[in-house]
Protein backbone atom coordinates (compact mmCIF):
# COMPACT_ATOMS: atom_id res chain seq x y z
CA UNK A 1 0.00 0.00 0.00
CA UNK A 2 1.26 3.35 -0.51
CA UNK A 3 -0.18 6.93 0.24
CA UNK A 4 -2.66 6.87 -2.50
CA UNK A 5 -3.17 3.56 -3.83
CA UNK A 6 -4.39 1.26 -1.59
CA UNK A 7 -3.65 -1.82 -3.19
CA UNK A 8 -2.06 -4.88 -1.48
CA UNK A 9 1.46 -6.47 -2.83
CA UNK A 10 0.02 -8.14 -6.11
CA UNK A 11 -2.81 -6.91 -6.42
CA UNK A 12 -1.28 -4.32 -9.28
CA UNK A 13 -0.11 -6.48 -12.83
CA UNK A 14 2.74 -5.09 -14.59
CA UNK A 15 0.31 -3.62 -17.39
CA UNK A 16 -1.83 -0.87 -16.12
CA UNK A 17 -3.93 0.75 -18.29
CA UNK A 18 -4.81 4.92 -17.19
CA UNK A 19 -7.84 5.97 -18.49
CA UNK A 20 -8.14 9.76 -16.18
CA UNK A 21 -11.64 9.49 -15.21
CA UNK A 22 -11.70 6.78 -12.09
CA UNK A 23 -15.46 5.49 -13.35
CA UNK A 24 -14.18 5.21 -17.21
CA UNK A 25 -11.34 2.82 -15.43
CA UNK A 26 -14.86 0.90 -13.83
CA UNK A 27 -16.94 0.92 -17.22
CA UNK A 28 -13.46 -0.68 -19.32
CA UNK A 29 -13.00 -2.98 -16.26
CA UNK A 30 -16.06 -4.36 -16.55
CA UNK A 31 -16.34 -4.69 -20.72
CA UNK A 32 -13.20 -5.70 -21.58
CA UNK A 33 -11.74 -7.66 -18.63
CA UNK A 34 -11.94 -11.13 -16.99
CA UNK A 35 -12.61 -11.41 -13.60
CA UNK A 36 -12.01 -7.42 -12.69
CA UNK A 37 -11.52 -7.34 -9.36
CA UNK A 38 -11.37 -3.67 -7.37
CA UNK A 39 -7.89 -2.73 -6.22
CA UNK A 40 -7.76 0.54 -5.10
CA UNK A 41 -10.58 3.61 -4.16
CA UNK A 42 -8.30 5.38 -1.87
CA UNK A 43 -9.62 9.26 -2.63
CA UNK A 44 -12.25 7.43 -5.26
CA UNK A 45 -9.55 6.85 -7.58
CA UNK A 46 -10.73 3.56 -8.48
CA UNK A 47 -8.43 0.53 -9.87
CA UNK A 48 -9.37 -2.82 -10.90
CA UNK A 49 -7.44 -5.96 -11.59
CA UNK A 50 -8.29 -8.94 -14.26
CA UNK A 51 -7.01 -10.38 -17.26
CA UNK A 52 -7.81 -9.77 -21.05
CA UNK A 53 -7.04 -13.23 -23.02
CA UNK A 54 -5.05 -14.54 -19.70
CA UNK A 55 -2.47 -11.45 -19.44
CA UNK A 56 -2.85 -9.77 -15.84
CA UNK A 57 -4.42 -6.21 -16.33
CA UNK A 58 -5.29 -3.46 -14.44
CA UNK A 59 -7.21 -0.17 -15.19
CA UNK A 60 -5.92 2.60 -12.78
CA UNK A 61 -7.69 6.13 -12.67
CA UNK A 62 -4.94 9.12 -13.03
CA UNK A 63 -7.06 11.88 -12.21
CA UNK A 64 -7.21 15.03 -14.43
CA UNK A 65 -3.87 16.52 -15.50
CA UNK A 66 0.07 15.92 -15.11
CA UNK A 67 0.45 16.60 -11.63
CA UNK A 68 -2.33 14.47 -10.84
CA UNK A 69 -0.97 11.28 -13.44
CA UNK A 70 2.76 11.66 -11.68
CA UNK A 71 1.66 10.81 -8.41
CA UNK A 72 -0.12 7.65 -9.50
CA UNK A 73 2.08 6.33 -11.59
CA UNK A 74 5.39 7.14 -9.38
CA UNK A 75 3.65 4.79 -6.84
CA UNK A 76 2.91 2.51 -9.54
CA UNK A 77 6.64 1.84 -11.07
CA UNK A 78 8.21 2.60 -7.44
CA UNK A 79 6.07 0.59 -5.47
CA UNK A 80 4.42 -2.16 -7.41
CA UNK A 81 7.04 -2.50 -9.95
CA UNK A 82 4.45 -1.35 -13.08
CA UNK A 83 5.92 -2.25 -16.40
CA UNK A 84 4.06 -1.33 -19.13
CA UNK A 85 1.82 2.14 -18.43
CA UNK A 86 -0.55 2.55 -21.35
CA UNK A 87 -2.78 6.19 -21.06
CA UNK A 88 -5.99 5.83 -22.57
CA UNK A 89 -7.90 9.27 -22.26
CA UNK A 90 -9.99 11.82 -24.97
CA UNK A 91 -8.21 14.31 -26.50
CA UNK A 92 -9.24 17.73 -28.38
CA UNK A 93 -8.70 17.05 -32.15
CA UNK A 94 -6.44 20.39 -33.96
CA UNK A 95 -6.10 19.21 -37.62
CA UNK A 96 -8.64 19.64 -39.76
CA UNK A 97 -8.11 15.89 -40.96
CA UNK A 98 -9.23 14.73 -37.68
CA UNK A 99 -12.58 13.67 -36.61
CA UNK A 100 -14.44 13.34 -34.15
CA UNK A 101 -14.65 9.32 -32.73
CA UNK A 102 -10.97 9.05 -34.74
CA UNK A 103 -7.81 7.69 -32.61
CA UNK A 104 -4.73 9.53 -31.62
CA UNK A 105 -1.85 7.27 -31.66
CA UNK A 106 0.73 10.17 -29.70
CA UNK A 107 4.14 9.54 -30.83
CA UNK A 108 5.48 12.40 -29.10
CA UNK A 109 3.98 14.55 -26.49
CA UNK A 110 4.75 18.79 -26.26
CA UNK A 111 4.22 20.78 -22.93
CA UNK A 112 5.17 24.00 -21.97
CA UNK A 113 5.41 22.70 -18.45
CA UNK A 114 5.45 19.80 -16.73
CA UNK A 115 6.24 18.17 -13.63
CA UNK A 116 9.50 16.70 -13.92
CA UNK A 117 10.68 20.14 -15.53
CA UNK A 118 12.26 21.21 -12.25
CA UNK A 119 14.88 18.09 -13.20
CA UNK A 120 15.17 19.10 -16.78
CA UNK A 121 15.89 22.52 -15.89
CA UNK A 122 17.31 24.64 -18.61
CA UNK A 123 16.90 21.45 -21.54
CA UNK A 124 14.24 21.01 -23.24
CA UNK A 125 13.64 16.84 -23.16
CA UNK A 126 11.09 15.70 -26.02
CA UNK A 127 9.26 12.87 -24.56
CA UNK A 128 8.06 10.39 -26.74
CA UNK A 129 6.37 6.84 -26.51
CA UNK A 130 8.04 3.28 -26.49
CA UNK A 131 8.62 2.56 -30.14
CA UNK A 132 7.22 -1.19 -29.64
CA UNK A 133 3.86 -0.14 -28.15
CA UNK A 134 3.67 2.30 -30.67
CA UNK A 135 4.25 0.03 -33.78
CA UNK A 136 2.21 -2.47 -32.25
CA UNK A 137 -1.06 -0.24 -31.89
CA UNK A 138 -0.82 0.79 -35.25
CA UNK A 139 -0.70 -3.31 -36.46
CA UNK A 140 -4.18 -3.42 -34.07
CA UNK A 141 -5.80 -0.04 -35.24
CA UNK A 142 -5.25 -1.01 -38.59
CA UNK A 143 -6.40 -4.72 -38.33
CA UNK A 144 -9.47 -2.97 -36.74
CA UNK A 145 -10.41 -0.34 -39.19
CA UNK A 146 -10.32 2.32 -36.91
CA UNK A 147 -9.87 5.34 -37.99
CA UNK A 148 -6.18 6.29 -36.38
CA UNK A 149 -3.64 9.39 -36.72
CA UNK A 150 -0.23 8.89 -35.64
CA UNK A 151 2.27 11.94 -34.60
CA UNK A 152 2.36 14.59 -31.90
CA UNK A 153 0.22 15.97 -29.75
CA UNK A 154 0.08 18.70 -26.31
CA UNK A 155 -0.45 18.13 -23.02
CA UNK A 156 -2.09 21.40 -21.46
CA UNK A 157 -1.58 22.35 -18.12
CA UNK A 158 -4.86 24.13 -18.34
CA UNK A 159 -8.26 22.87 -19.99
CA UNK A 160 -9.99 26.16 -20.47
CA UNK A 161 -7.26 27.64 -22.55
CA UNK A 162 -6.51 31.24 -23.07
CA UNK A 163 -3.72 31.07 -25.63
CA UNK A 164 -4.88 31.01 -29.25
CA UNK A 165 -1.76 31.94 -30.28
CA UNK A 166 -0.46 28.89 -29.30
CA UNK A 167 -2.80 27.32 -30.75
CA UNK A 168 -2.45 28.34 -33.92
CA UNK A 169 1.17 27.22 -33.62
CA UNK A 170 0.69 23.95 -32.73
CA UNK A 171 -1.42 23.35 -35.67
CA UNK A 172 0.59 25.04 -37.77
CA UNK A 173 3.58 22.50 -36.64
CA UNK A 174 1.14 19.53 -37.51
CA UNK A 175 0.11 18.94 -33.57
CA UNK A 176 -2.76 16.60 -33.99
CA UNK A 177 -4.62 16.72 -30.62
CA UNK A 178 -4.63 17.92 -27.34
CA UNK A 179 -5.14 16.54 -23.76
CA UNK A 180 -3.64 17.08 -20.17
CA UNK A 181 -1.38 13.98 -19.22
CA UNK A 182 0.88 11.84 -21.87
CA UNK A 183 3.96 14.15 -21.67
CA UNK A 184 4.72 13.64 -17.86
CA UNK A 185 3.60 9.77 -18.36
CA UNK A 186 6.21 10.18 -21.47
CA UNK A 187 8.66 11.65 -19.23
CA UNK A 188 8.33 9.58 -16.53
CA UNK A 189 8.59 6.01 -18.40
CA UNK A 190 12.05 7.58 -19.99
CA UNK A 191 13.33 8.05 -16.55
CA UNK A 192 12.28 4.19 -15.00
CA UNK A 193 13.02 2.71 -18.18
CA UNK A 194 9.40 1.37 -18.67
CA UNK A 195 7.27 1.48 -21.67
CA UNK A 196 4.82 4.35 -22.40
CA UNK A 197 1.96 4.53 -24.87
CA UNK A 198 -0.94 7.07 -24.88
CA UNK A 199 -4.14 5.64 -27.19
CA UNK A 200 -6.53 8.84 -27.13
CA UNK A 201 -9.75 9.27 -29.04
CA UNK A 202 -11.31 12.83 -30.38
CA UNK A 203 -14.20 14.07 -28.34
CA UNK A 204 -14.21 17.57 -29.22
CA UNK A 205 -12.67 19.30 -32.04
CA UNK A 206 -10.80 22.90 -31.54
CA UNK A 207 -11.05 23.69 -34.64
CA UNK A 208 -14.53 23.31 -35.65
CA UNK A 209 -16.23 23.48 -32.21
CA UNK A 210 -17.78 19.83 -32.50
CA UNK A 211 -18.13 17.69 -29.38
CA UNK A 212 -19.45 14.23 -28.47
CA UNK A 213 -22.25 14.66 -26.05
CA UNK A 214 -21.70 13.07 -22.80
CA UNK A 215 -23.55 10.16 -22.97
CA UNK A 216 -21.90 8.90 -26.54
CA UNK A 217 -18.33 9.74 -24.98
CA UNK A 218 -18.21 6.36 -23.21
CA UNK A 219 -19.42 4.43 -26.34
CA UNK A 220 -17.14 5.33 -28.33
CA UNK A 221 -13.96 4.97 -26.15
CA UNK A 222 -14.20 1.10 -27.15
CA UNK A 223 -11.73 1.37 -30.19
CA UNK A 224 -8.94 2.60 -27.60
CA UNK A 225 -8.95 0.49 -24.86
CA UNK A 226 -8.99 -2.97 -27.53
CA UNK A 227 -5.96 -1.05 -29.18
CA UNK A 228 -4.66 -0.24 -26.11
CA UNK A 229 -5.19 -4.08 -24.79
CA UNK A 230 -3.92 -5.86 -27.87
CA UNK A 231 -0.36 -3.14 -28.29
CA UNK A 232 0.64 -4.40 -24.64
CA UNK A 233 0.48 -8.17 -25.50
CA UNK A 234 1.22 -8.09 -29.22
Amino acid sequence: MTIHIGANAGDIAETVLLPGDPYRAKWAAENFLEDAKLVNEVRGMLAFTGTYNGNPVTIHGSGMGMPSLSIYVNELIRDYEAKTLIRIGSCGGMQDHVGLRDVILAMTASSLSTPSRGIFKELNFAPCADWSLLRAAVAAAESKGTNTHVGGIYSSDVFYDERPDLNEQMVRHGILGVEMEAAELYNLAARHSIRALAVLTVSDHLGTGEALPSDQREKSFGDMVEIALEAAFA
